[in-house]
């Protein structure tokens, strides 16, 4: 938390106004470099930017509805920081890990919204994207931390009932069940906190490094109901549906931590 406003709000800021100061123009190459702009500013700042830049660009009707829900399945990705810093740093005091699961897991991504972006041009051929209306614009710095200030507020807000919520569940299962495996603890706690669950799996996998690294994957790529939450109450700010997002989740889950085993392991 103490590191929260000094790191994603700047970051949401900076990303809303560049967004606003590059809006799109009529024409296809406008929409495949606004798909791969989204991604590139949600791959960067992580979790939860691809989805406020998203509900932003639904709300300016630059893209459509049907758009914002497969892209919000697909801008999602852990921060570059957090991988580098947290998991490679701390956790493993070596980066290469998390240099290799970023790359795995973008390059994945990128091929996904490849196949997006020649699907919907072949469906919506001839039917230009929408442009930005330039007339009576509200400025867009003071716009932009208008919209991300909220942002940062439900994300501090999932994050301090999540963290309540795990205290209280891993006591009370600690409690009721004193012999409960800790298998089932870092299952739960990798559930409910997603950082909480990569610490606890470290700790009790750290001399099973080929299985350590696998579930630091599998962990990274299924997030944890705490983000899940952020991302939901973004989405339906702008009525998005989260089905497309669940389940491009539930395929990532699968492939990446295999892809990662056959490739690095």
């Amino acid at each position: 938390m103490e590191a929260l406003f000094p790191y994603l709000l700047p970051y949401l800021i900076l990303t809303q106004w560049f967004i606003r100061l590059t809006p799109n123009k009529s024409n296809s190459s406008s929409r495949f470099k606004l798909y791969f702009k989204t991604y590139g500013i949600s791959a960067l700042g992580g979790f939860p930017t691809g989805a406020a830049t998203i509900t932003y660009l639904k709300k300016s009707n630059q893209i459509s509805l049907r758009e914002a829900n497969i892209l919000l399945s697909i801008c999602h990705s852990p921060s570059p920081l957090f991988v580098l810093g947290f998991v490679g740093n701390d956790l493993l005091n070596d980066s290469t890990f998390s240099w290799q699961f970023l790359i795995l897991y973008h390059i994945v991504s990128i091929l996904v919204l490849t196949g997006i972006f020649f699907y919907f041009r072949r469906e919506d051929k001839g039917k230009p994207i929408n442009a930005v209306s330039t007339a009576k614009q509200p400025n867009p710095f003071t716009s932009s931390v208008k919209d991300s200030v909220p942002t940062v507020l439900v994300v501090g807000a999932t994050i301090i009932f999540f963290t309540t919520i795990y205290t209280v569940v891993m006591h009370s299962v600690k409690s009721l069940v004193p012999d409960i495996h800790n298998n089932v603890m870092l299952l739960l706690a990798a559930m409910l906190e997603m950082t909480n669950g990569l610490r606890i799996g470290q700790e009790l996998f750290a001399h099973h490094h080929t299985l350590l690294l696998v579930i630091l994957a599998t962990f990274l790529t299924s997030q944890s109901f705490s983000i899940h939450m952020q991302v939901a109450v973004i989405a339906k700010g702008e009525h998005l549906s989260l089905k497309p997002y669940f389940i491009m989740r539930i395929l990532f889950t699968i492939l990446i931590p295999i892809l990662f085993y056959l490739i690095f392991l």
